[in-house]
This record gives structure tokens, C-alpha cells and sequence, in this order.
């Protein structure tokens, strides 16, 4: 009689210690307990929405069309300082979006690495892009970005990573010293909000899982692949790579992507003297990304 009265007993504990380590459900956007509609949105061929915002001069008038990948706890409503003269003279299309599970976009647990650069390709031909179009990653948007050059090159007329994430088990990658970052640093990573979005509380809306634990998990997952194992995508200079860090990004060590350009020569590596991980966001600064990506 007490083996099984044990037997129950441990399967009750069980099932209670599963049920607090078990992520809560997602409030998906659109269902009857989540957050409202409120974006365009375009149906992905596995049945996911992806939530977009438009910038720019028209699609149908827009000599060069960027796609921007958000960074971490961040959305389709980053506001970076782009002036409309720089719009009209080099007449660009800018286009925003959530990554799966942020803002207005829905989730996809797990996901991979692949993942990423498969969304980013099929938006843009939902929207009618055209064949090529441009792709900035900005921080933790740098990994979305080595994607796209690792499965879709033939896509792209040049990439910029900026501040771009680094996973220390990458092959072929020196082994890291975890002590480059601060705890402050690292606090930061996990739990900052971002002050330059147009709707911080729209972020984490679906639920902290899908957004930001679902970013750093696929972010430190196994790639499948390492950047210094990716060879020059435009070898006939039909357009560029660029990585751009700041000197005093206390989160993203510069002598990382300093290593990664060196080992890389066909990456155009920029390093702003004063700028931090948020250098992107200097007005002068984020006009010199956008000239060096579309006229090199």
C-alpha cells in the first residue's frame, strides 16, 4: 500500500514542479486573451504573421530597400534617426519588423538560426521587394543577419552589422573570456528596456518566453555554422559587408568584431572612436551606415 501512495506521491510532486518551471502560454496577438491587431502583418507559408513598418519613400519609387532586424527586447518601432533629406537624396525604403514572438509578430518556439534569415526572405517577397534588397542587424540582430548571409545571399545587395552580437562557441572561434563583460553589463543584456522605441510596452506583449528567452536561446544555440567559415558572398564587388562598433560598447567588446574583420577581409570593419552599443542611434553616425551600405 505505500508504494503506490509513494509512487503518487512523487508523480504529484513531479507534475507541480513541471507545471512552475513550464513557460506560461503565449497571448497571442489577435486571440481572444492577447493584445489587439494594431500593425500590417503578412501570413508566412508556415501560418505565422510577421508584424512591419514602413519608412521611406514608396517601395515603387525607392532606389534602395533596406530591411532593419531589431535587437534584443525591441521591435518594428525602433525610431532610428533618419532624416528625411537623407530619404529623398538616396530615395530609401526602410522596412521594420517584429521578429517572431516580439511586438505584433507571432512566436515560433523553438526556432533556429535559419529561421531568421527564411522570415526575413519571405517578408520581403510577400512585399515585393524585389530580387535584392539591403539588410542592417543591429545588436542581438547581428545573429539574423549572419543568417542571411550564410542561406541567402543571392538576396542581398549588402549587409551592415552593427554592434553585432558574438557567441563565444562559434567553430573556429577563440575561446572567450566571459570576464570582457561586467556584471552591469550583462544585467543590461537580460533585462534593459529600450528607451528609443516608439512603443516600448508593445515588446514583450505576447510574453517574456516567446520575445527575449526565445532570442538568447536561439541566439546561443548551435548555429550549424561559424561567420569565419563564410566566404566573400559578393566576390565580384557587387556589394559589401560592413561590421561597425563602438570602441566603448561596454556590451559587445570591440577587439571581438576587431578579430572577426581580421580574419574576414572582405568585411569592411568601421570602428567609431567615442560611440558605445547604442552608437547607431547618433544621428551622424547612423547617416554614415546607411551611405557606406548603399554607394560602396
Amino acid at each position: 500500500m505505500f508504494v503506490p501512495l509513494a509512487v503518487a506521491a512523487l508523480v504529484g510532486v513531479v507534475g507541480l514542479v513541471y507545471r512552475s518551471l513550464r513557460s506560461p502560454p503565449p497571448k497571442i496577438c489577435g486571440s481572444a486573451d492577447g493584445p489587439p491587431v494594431t500593425s500590417p502583418r503578412v501570413k508566412l507559408s508556415d501560418g505565422r504573421c510577421l508584424a512591419y513598418r514602413e519608412v521611406g519613400v514608396p517601395r515603387g519609387e525607392a532606389k534602395h530597400k533596406i530591411v532593419v532586424v531589431h535587437g534584443f527586447s525591441s521591435s518594428k518601432d525602433l525610431n532610428l534617426p533618419i532624416d528625411q533629406e537623407l530619404v529623398d537624396e538616396l530615395k530609401l525604403y526602410v522596412l521594420h519588423y517584429d521578429r517572431a514572438g516580439y511586438g505584433e509578430s507571432d512566436p515560433k518556439s523553438p526556432r533556429t538560426v535559419r529561421d531568421e534569415a527564411t522570415d526575413i526572405q519571405e517578408l520581403a517577397d510577400l512585399l515585393e521587394l524585389g530580387s535584392k534588397f539591403y539588410v542592417i542587424g543591429i545588436s542581438m540582430g547581428g545573429y539574423p543577419a549572419w543568417s542571411c548571409l550564410k542561406y541567402i545571399p543571392h538576396r542581398l545587395n549588402g549587409v551592415a552589422l552593427v554592434a553585432p552580437f558574438v557567441h563565444y562557441w562559434w567553430p573556429d572561434f577563440p575561446s572567450g573570456d566571459m570576464n570582457l563583460f561586467s556584471r552591469k553589463d550583462l544585467d543590461i543584456l537580460k533585462n534593459r528596456g529600450d528607451s528609443i522605441n516608439l512603443r516600448p510596452e508593445k515588446i514583450t506583449q505576447q510574453g517574456a518566453f516567446v520575445s527575449l528567452h526565445q532570442d538568447f536561446i536561439t541566439g546561443y544555440s548551435r548555429w550549424g555554422f561559424g561567420p569565419l567559415e563564410l566566404e566573400n558572398p559578393f566576390p565580384n564587388g557587387e556589394g559589401s559587408v560592413h561590421i561597425w562598433q563602438g570602441f566603448e560598447d561596454r556590451i559587445i567588446p570591440y577587439e571581438v568584431n576587431r578579430y572577426i574583420a581580421d580574419k574576414l577581409p572582405w568585411v569592411r570593419y568601421h570602428e567609431v572612436a567615442d560611440g558605445g552599443h547604442l552608437c547607431v542611434f547618433e544621428k551622424d553616425v547612423c547617416e554614415q551606415i546607411i551611405r557606406s551600405l548603399v554607394t560602396a
